[in-house]
């Protein structure tokens, strides 16, 4: 076994998607019929699940574009369930019809997200841009409830819908979801944009706004709350909880695109040098173990970072929150995290968590 196991695959199923989200990180195209773009082929997701077994994998991600577009989402089920691998799946709820929701539910240890971007079809629709996804997520969501799963839901932060997290939370509790998780827009791809378009809260108003769920509304709900923003700012309680956040565990991560190439993760379909090699041509355990890029996250975390992440108390559990959007952002694999950086230059950063 390598001397980092592999314990995780995210499985970028379709390059498509059945919605237009305004904020998407990866920027799938839009279908609205059929899976027309690119789709895994079941050949490469079993010899991708085989290879990866004698590197250390416990457990696989199925993520899109949207997951449950991919033709044969049944027939994956099934492998994963044959491979007794647990399954986290991330899917906008729509196409997740009763039948498929008791397909989910017969998984190994299954947790499924999914998107809810306002409490009311106007906001929800406004961010994901196609009228009626708003009742099909809710339809989703309870489809699973009724299946014997408790969903988390996903709200992505934006200046549209900020003033609707409480509703969101109370929305969540009255579908059977177990958990909300608030995302902050990453600067890449179609959040870029909203970035440079000011259309996503400061950093000020996130970092208060994170303060506030982890506080008074956490403590007013049965649900379980995250706000996604790095782990220097979030209360001491909530780190040392259980689930109080981490790091995206990059060092025995690796994800497999809709094209079968293997990459950091899907910032591979944007960024051609984060690609490593092609399912069933190159040898996983050899691209694990020897790729360039991989060994050098493996052996440069974190000691390598810089800026204010090299200054930062929890870099050995943050890990710079997020290597490929330093990557995207910086081309360096060790630049600082943009949203800890913002926080910097504006005299944000917690000092308590400064070296």
């Amino acid at each position: 076994m390598a001397d980092h196991p592999l314990g995780r695959l995210y499985f970028y199923l379709t390059e498509g998607c059945n919605l237009a989200c305004r904020h998407c990180w990866l920027a799938p195209r839009f279908e609205t019929g059929p899976a027309q773009r690119p789709t895994l082929p079941v050949a490469d997701f079993e010899t991708a699940i085989a290879e990866a077994r004698p590197l250390g994998l416990q457990s696989i991600k199925l993520t899109g574009g949207e997951p449950l577009m991919h033709p044969e989402i049944s027939r994956l089920l099934e492998i994963a369930r044959r491979e007794e691998l647990p399954v986290t799946i991330e899917t906008n709820g729509v196409l997740c019809s009763p039948a498929l929701a008791r397909e989910i539910a017969s998984s190994v240890r299954p947790f499924v997200s999914v998107s809810l971007d306002g409490a009311d079809a106007e906001t929800h629709e406004w961010v994901r841009g196609v009228p009626g996804s708003f009742e099909a997520a809710c339809a989703g969501i309870r489809n699973l409830v009724s299946a014997g799963l408790r969903p988390q839901v996903i709200f992505t932060v934006l200046r549209r819908n900020v003033g609707q997290l409480e509703a969101v939370v109370e929305l969540a509790e009255s579908l059977g979801a177990a958990s909300v998780k608030f995302n902050v827009v990453q600067p890449t791809e179609r959040g870029e944009r909203l970035h440079e378009a000011d259309e996503t809260p400061g950093i000020a108003e996130l970092i208060a706004l994170g303060r506030d769920v982890d506080t008074r509304m956490a403590s007013r709900t049965r649900l379980r709350l995250h706000f996604d923003h790095p782990i220097a700012f979030r209360p001491l309680s909530r780190i040392a909880s259980k689930g109080g956040g981490g790091a995206c565990g990059i060092r025995g991560i690796l994800g497999v695109l809709a094209s079968g190439h293997y990459a950091l993760c899907g910032i591979g379909e944007s960024v051609p040098e984060l690609v490593f090699g092609r399912v069933g041509k190159d040898a996983l355990s050899a691209v694990w173990k020897t790729n360039a890029v991989l060994t050098s996250i493996r052996t440069g975390l974190p000691d390598r970072l810089k800026g204010i992440c090299s200054q930062c108390l929890v870099r050995e559990r943050c890990l710079g929150s997020c290597v490929a959007q330093n990557y995207y952002r910086r081309r360096d694999l060790f630049a600082p995290y943009w949203f800890c950086e913002k926080a910097d230059e504006l005299g944000l950063f917690p000092a308590t968590r400064r070296n």
